[in-house]
């Protein structure tokens, strides 16, 4: 069996293994068990699985301290958005997490280990990893240092996406139609393109954003549009 030296990436994360079976079973994804003589072997599918909920929790409780005073719903949006495929595989690719995961041929072939798919699912079977072998303080440890980075970047996202649902809402109820968002431009080298996308409701008005994503461009259109309507809305009564 192909054993990879974890201990680099045991220093990524900060934390020393008492049981380093634990993480070499977070690592092993299912192709490679599959193709395993070893009828020992798991896969790293049952850690996933725990992993997401102790990513929750510990998530929901560094959110609840942040934000005193935050509303369930808007804690809610939050921690969906610190814990979904992409900002996941954000964390795994600074943790070099892909280079220690064990692929079965086929998927290596393919390049499984830079599949986001396949890193979030990895980070959080290493989570549980963690929880499994230090307890719920260790793994807390892990998930602040490696994630509260986040929580700026997931203020900027949540505050804009409000712009895009209020101003559906209020365009649908003032107007009884729907905001129509079109990317117009894109502008830089594929890795680190600028959108820019044009938003229209009916005649009625016209507005620009633009955005690193077509969907932060799309927000930023809306803020745009927001503003606009409320102005002439406010001044009309």
């Amino acid at each position: 069996m192909n054993k990879k030296d974890l201990s680099s990436l045991a220093d990524n994360l900060g934390y020393r293994f008492t049981n380093p079976s634990w993480l070499r079973e977070a690592v092993q994804h299912s192709s490679y068990v599959n193709e395993q003589r070893d009828a020992a072997a798991r896969d790293n599918e049952r850690l996933e699985f725990l992993g997401d909920a102790v990513l929750d929790l510990v998530i929901t409780h560094i959110l609840m301290d942040r934000f005193p005073d935050g509303r369930e719903g808007d804690l809610s949006r939050m921690r969906a958005t610190i814990v979904n495929e992409s900002q996941l595989a954000e964390v795994a690719h600074r943790l070099n997490l892909g280079e220690h995961i064990l692929l079965g041929k086929g998927e290596a072939l393919s390049r499984g280990e830079e599949k986001n798919s396949i890193l979030a699912d990895a980070l959080e079977a290493v989570i549980a990893a963690v929880y499994l072998d230090g307890g719920l303080n260790a793994v807390f440890n892990v998930v602040e240092t490696h994630f509260t980075g986040l929580i700026p970047q997931v203020l900027e996202m949540a505050a804009v996406e409000d712009f895009k649902s209020r101003l559906q809402e209020l365009v649908q109820g003032r107007f009884k139609t729907i905001p129509r968002y079109r990317v117009v431009a894109e502008s830089g080298p594929d890795h680190d393109k600028t959108f820019e996308v044009r938003l229209t409701v009916g005649s009625i008005l016209t507005a620009y954003g633009t955005g690193k994503s077509k969907k932060m461009a799309e927000q930023a259109a809306a803020a745009v549009a927001l503003e606009q309507l409320e102005q002439e809305l406010a001044g009309s009564s």
